[in-house]
């Protein structure tokens, strides 16, 4: 089921008909099959994405493994903002997980709105003070964690990412082999 820009946005700013015509027509549409590539390493991400609905993960290849960052989910923001805000060659693939509809804003029109709707700027540093406030979480959890408590804390936090994502993918997000999850959750069920 597609979430709405619309709404995802009056949850942070008010706004009106008009601001919001002028805010969704700077966005463009863009679909993904499963797997597809959105963005790429040694690529300048230039757009911000807005997942109406499917399932996003960017991941790095450390030493020929894939360790996946995060995953995006429907409702949800992405972008390599290093890359986005830097104009700079990206460290990260992003990558559909399943058919996935996206819309997308350019730097330049992300910037012409903060312009023409000031609230609307304010919309984008909550975005980018949450997207801080989950980086840390994810980094104090590898750091502070075993990998039984990170998946226990995934579990009761992101029972989503457990529903819909592969198991070798969550196993690299917790920063451990599929292996040591699999042990993990057959531990958890005994």
């Amino acid at each position: 089921m597609k979430v709405s820009l619309e709404k995802t946005i009056s949850k942070y700013i008010d706004f009106t008909a008009e601001e919001f015509k002028s805010i969704r027509d700077c966005f463009k549409i863009k679909t993904l099959k499963r797997r597809e590539i959105l963005h790429d390493i040694n690529t300048v991400c230039k757009y911000v994405y807005f997942i109406e609905e499917g399932i996003i993960r960017y991941f790095q290849v450390e030493d020929g493994e894939e360790v996946t960052g995060q995953f995006f989910f429907t409702g949800g923001w992405y972008t390599d903002l290093e890359s986005f805000l830097s104009n700079s060659y990206s460290r990260q693939t992003a990558q559909a997980i399943e058919s996935t509809s996206l819309l997308y804003i350019s730097k330049q029109d992300l910037e012409k709105l903060y312009k023409e709707i000031p609230q609307f700027e304010r919309f984008g540093r909550l975005m980018a003070e949450q997207a801080f406030i989950g980086l840390r979480k994810k980094t104090d959890n590898l750091t502070l964690l075993d990998a039984k408590e990170r998946y226990l804390m995934l579990l009761r936090q992101r029972p989503k990412v457990i529903e819909k994502i592969p198991q070798h993918y969550i196993a690299s997000y917790l920063g451990i082999k599929p292996q040591s999850l699999s042990r993990i959750r057959k531990n958890l069920v005994l």
